[in-house]
């Protein structure tokens, strides 16, 4: 579902706010997708879309996500990534970075109402993600 609210292209918004978003739609298209692939316990649900929506999570799809980029789609990424974005003393910056690219992309996806795009790249998000073993 698609809302109006910002009457101006994703170029001209904020990557932060572009984050902010995109981190809401990503974890909305794991919810979406964990539902469809297992239909378990909320708990099992709830430690899947960790491995999947977490900074570490994010970061690694990142690596499968680049290589598809267009180039509109890359700066976008770029912008996210190179944003001046608040960072928890236990994060590690360059985890963050890319996490917060990836979801600067996904919220001007969402913006620019591309949904198969959208779908495209978190396929292969899920697909890193879910590759490579869980920590912890």
């Amino acid at each position: 579902m698609y809302f109006d609210l910002l009457p101006v292209p994703a170029e001209q918004i904020n990557p932060a706010v572009l984050a902010y978003l995109g981190d809401a739609v990503f974890e909305l298209m794991t919810r979406e997708y964990l539902l469809h692939e297992m239909q378990s316990q909320s708990g099992k649900l709830h430690r899947r879309a960790k491995q999947i929506c977490s900074a570490v999570g994010q970061a690694r799809a990142v690596r499968e996500v680049l290589p598809m980029l267009d180039e509109r789609e890359l700066h976008h990424f770029k912008r996210g990534r190179n944003a001046a974005l608040s960072v928890t003393k236990k994060a590690n910056p360059g985890i963050h970075s890319a996490a917060s690219g990836l979801e600067t992309l996904m919220g001007a996806l969402y913006l620019e109402k591309r949904e198969d795009r959208l779908r495209d790249i978190f396929s292969a998000c899920v697909k890193a993600c879910l590759s490579e073993p869980q920590e912890g």
